[in-house]
């Protein structure tokens, strides 16, 4: 290293430098952390490799586990976990707490070693018993979900709260959440909220969430929705998409006096970008109905399917629909199909049904009135009106079914009472080919269903 790397107005980085240069481990570990965080001098990951490698080969823990940090993350350094794995191990076994969280957080995750959550529970414990608040944050996880242990509420509730104490924003809020879910003790929305309002205020970003939401529903706090704006307002600006799309919805709904449809169409497009399925969705809705927006058929049906390929059925089922009538995207029925049968799979009764009307028509999938009638009989079974009704028709005509006028007729009731217009005109006409007595089997099979949601065979 040369001097001029060294500006002579910093006269502790310049005592730093020569120790440093002359061998010592401290003044090389203090100099590799000075480039490492850019403290006083512009951020240089090569000079805090190699000056964190230096200290580390002469056994200083705190040097092992930061030049472990830097294989971690690629800084200074190609991308190694074996790598980090090993510097961690050499500071743990010396006793260095992080150095034991990081060597647990990679057997956790199997990263660069093999998955162990029993060994990573062991380092966490071990760095926990040394008063670190991440690591007693992470056993108290590890015992809430069972990882490396059996579940254990009680002792999960115990490392949570010392973390806590330690002031801890993760788990304050990990343990407002026990008392909001009342695990392993009585559940406590006033003490919750405490705990998130302690987070909060370090700028927790989960925390200003759940706190805004506390505030939105009354839970644990009055419920005050203009006292939830601003917590909401703090984790949306830190990119917290959940509180994005909350805030966005609280915008839109116009509680407290509270409108912005501009606002609330900047939060949803940023939480949907970010990922979040239900903004996802309701962005799709947005440009779908114009909604705060100019409607744009093509923006929408991205949105959906975004959503959609996240799995969520009812933009699964919107696809269908979409596909189906050319809206936003070129016409394609064998896609209406397969996105149909995606959400009807989840059991979206609206797909179901819609999916049986492809298979009764032909449309997108070779015609099979076998089909038609299960998919209609699955949303039918849901209390789907139009589903009921089309299932009514099959069992008229005797497609797909033998014919029975009595179930057709029992259908058509239900799918009548249910609001839907078709049945109300046709029911008559099914009635006219029943006696008296088939027409009050009819009605008997219909009070059947309502009490029970199912016909007894």
């Amino acid at each position: 290293m040369q001097q001029s790397d060294v500006s002579p107005e910093n006269s502790v980085l310049a005592w730093f430098a020569r120790a440093a240069e002359r061998g010592d481990p401290y003044a090389q570990f203090n100099l590799g952390l000075i480039y490492k965080n850019g403290d006083g001098v512009a951020r240089d990951d090569a000079r805090a490799f190699e000056w964190l490698r230096r200290a580390a080969e002469r056994g200083l823990a705190f040097a092992q586990n930061h030049l472990g940090t830097m294989y971690a993350q690629g800084r200074g350094v190609a991308h190694a976990d074996a790598q980090a794995v090993g510097w961690f191990a050499l500071a743990a076994e010396q006793g260095d707490p992080s150095a034991q969280q990081n060597l647990g957080d990679m057997l956790r995750a199997g990263r660069g070693v093999a998955r162990s959550p029993e060994q990573a529970l062991d380092w966490y414990q071990r760095a926990a018993s040394q008063n670190l608040p991440s690591a007693q944050h992470m056993l108290g996880e590890c015992y809430l979900r069972g990882e490396g242990a059996p579940v254990n509420y009680p002792l999960a509730a115990a490392w949570l709260r010392k973390a806590a104490l330690g002031k801890y924003a993760p788990a304050e809020v990990a343990l407002g959440l026990m008392l909001r879910r009342g695990q392993g003790m009585a559940a406590n929305d006033f003490e919750a909220a405490y705990w998130f309002r302690r987070a909060a205020g370090r700028g927790d970003p989960s925390a200003q969430r759940l706190l805004g939401l506390c505030y939105l529903e009354g839970v644990g706090v009055p419920r005050d929705a203009k006292a939830a704006l601003p917590w909401l307002h703090r984790a949306a600006g830190q990119g917290d998409a959940e509180a994005q799309f909350s805030l966005a919805l609280l915008l839109t709904s116009g509680r407290g006096g509270l409108r912005d449809e501009a606002e609330a169409l900047t939060l949803t497009t940023r939480a949907a970008k970010q990922g979040h399925v239900l903004a996802q969705y309701n962005l799709g809705n947005m440009y779908a109905h114009g909604r705060g927006v100019a409607a744009d058929a093509r923006q929408a049906f991205y949105w959906y399917r975004q959503a959609a390929s996240q799995g969520a059925a009812n933009a699964q089922f919107t696809l269908g629909v979409m596909y189906a009538n050319g809206q936003g995207v070129r016409r394609d029925e064998v896609q209406a199909v397969e996105w149909y049968r995606r959400a009807a799979a989840q059991g979206d009764a609206s797909a179901q049904n819609n999916l049986g009307v492809m298979y009764a028509t032909g449309q997108g999938v070779a015609q099979d009135d076998a089909e038609a009638v299960r998919w209609y009989g699955l949303a039918a079974e849901q209390g789907h009106a139009l589903a009921q009704y089309n299932l009514g028709g099959m069992y008229n005509s005797g497609r797909g079914v033998p014919r029975d006028s009595v179930r057709s007729y029992m259908w058509m009731l239900l799918a009548a009472d249910a609001g839907d217009a078709a049945a109300s005109a046709n029911k008559a006409i099914v009635a006219r080919r029943l006696s008296a007595r088939e027409i009050e089997d009819a009605q008997d099979l219909s009070r059947q269903w309502r009490a029970k949601g199912r016909i007894d065979v």
